[in-house]
């Protein structure tokens, strides 16, 4: 199991919940003659406090709710309300936002008598207030971290490699940072050519409620880009595209087969958006995903080139525990570089992790359509990708070089690994972001 530092204890080592209670005067749990039952086979006494503690009790918690176990459930509650403030440091502030989840999960499912447990159990909770971003505040908040920067910078110098030579280069950008990579795309393609080639950019006009969100139109959005390619001397086309996640942007891949050009570099610019789509099997009897159906009919459209970025990470199982033990053990890096950056109290981190309680409730909170955070791994993708008869290109050393010279204006603790051809961002050794990129095999 991923650890959150080299020093905390394997995931079983986990204090018998009997022993502590006895133990620490500052916690109280109301008692009942079957109270605890789940948690007598600990082997091993740590603090409440540590991160390994939380994630059990947040399983426990979790599995009782599934269960309909009424008193485990609040019992449980009692405890994380009082060792996992919304305000404490960053394992805490972590525990608390699941603990969120979960209790919105039950008050979307469960029982009268569950939820009246949830209802006295849990403290205030966690309000989720996303920000609506303008322009500027948008583009502050990606260059916090290299979160955002790193996918930008491999996507950026793969493009323009792989469209030397063209004189129309239609992107097609599907990203959840609403074209935040283009001004510095725009920028070094202008740098690169006397005469720059005309650049159409296509975006899809998808689902505006998950976050970051922004407080323009795409229209808006869209004029923006195009006065400040013509500042940089550039031709651009803009186009919004009404696609949507749910149905496998199919409206953007029609369009798409219409309006292609032999003569031009077609780039889809995959940024954090691909997991959306659902990933379940359409039927029965049927082997694909949209999400393989949606890389198959790219693949239809013989493009130069297919940039894929993505969190690597696995939040896809139907089991509610796995699914809560894979998103605890990738999402407390965020929350962890937000100690390091940013100050407690101030708007950005206020609003970064805004994003990421969002995020939390909609993997544990939601299913079915309902549930458009389904992250997959690396490896997952990159099978998706060969099934789809894509093949793996190696990113060019100025294109690594680019990226370390990006991560060297942030803390140390951020690193690069490259694995086969593609890269890795880290955070203290932990895979954060990959970055891919893909033409047709």
């Amino acid at each position: 199991m991923t650890q959150f530092t080299p020093t905390l204890p394997p995931l079983h080592h986990v204090t018998p919940l009997s022993n502590s209670i006895s133990n620490n005067n500052n916690i109280q749990v109301p008692r009942t003659t079957n109270s605890w039952p789940k948690f007598q086979q600990s082997k091993a006494l740590v603090g409440f406090g540590d991160a390994n503690c939380m994630e059990q009790l947040l399983i426990h918690c979790a599995d009782a709710m599934e269960a309909n176990d009424v008193t485990l459930a609040q019992q449980i509650l009692w405890v994380l309300n009082n060792i996992a403030p919304p305000d404490g440091d960053s394992n805490q502030r972590l525990a608390a936002t699941f603990l969120s989840a979960l209790t919105s999960r039950a008050a979307k499912s469960g029982s009268s008598k569950m939820l009246a447990a949830v209802t006295s159990a849990r403290n205030t909770g966690l309000a989720i207030q996303t920000h609506r971003f303008s322009i500027i505040e948008l583009a502050n908040f990606v260059d916090v971290t290299p979160w955002h920067r790193f996918g930008f910078t491999a996507a950026n110098l793969a493009i323009l490699e792989a469209t030397e030579g063209f004189s129309t280069i239609h992107i097609v950008d599907l990203s959840s940072t609403h074209c935040m990579q283009i001004p510095t795309l725009i920028d070094a393609i202008a740098s690169r050519h006397d005469v720059p080639p005309l650049i159409k950019l296509t975006v899809v006009g998808a689902s505006r409620n998950i976050p970051p969100i922004i407080d323009l139109s795409y229209d808006e959005l869209g004029s923006k880009l195009v006065n400040f390619a013509k500042s940089k001397n550039v031709v651009m086309d803009f186009r919004v595209i009404s696609s949507t996640h749910a149905d496998g942007f199919a409206a953007l891949i029609q369009y798409l087969g219409v309006q292609r050009l032999v003569t031009e570099a077609l780039v889809i610019n995959c940024h954090m958006m691909l997991h959306c789509i659902p990933d379940e099997t359409l039927s029965a009897t049927s082997t694909s995903s949209l999400r393989s159906l949606f890389l198959k009919a790219l693949r239809s459209l013989n493009p130069t080139l297919v940039v894929l970025v993505e969190e690597d990470a696995d939040l896809t199982p139907m089991d509610l525990v796995c699914r809560l033990r894979a998103a605890f053990n990738y999402m407390w890096i965020p929350y962890d570089t937000m100690d390091t950056f940013l100050q407690r109290g101030s708007e950005q981190r206020q609003w970064y992790e805004a994003d990421m309680c969002w995020k939390i409730e909609n993997v544990m909170a939601h299913e079915g359509v309902e549930r458009v955070e389904r992250l997959e791994s690396k490896s997952r993708w990159e099978q998706r990708m060969r099934d789809a008869e894509f093949q793996g290109i190696s990113f060019s050393d100025d294109a690594v070089s680019e990226v370390k010279a990006m991560l060297d204006e942030h803390a140390a603790a951020w690193g690069l690994k490259k694995e086969e051809q593609h890269l890795l961002l880290t955070w203290k050794g932990h895979n954060v972001v990959f970055a891919s990129a893909w033409f047709l095999a």
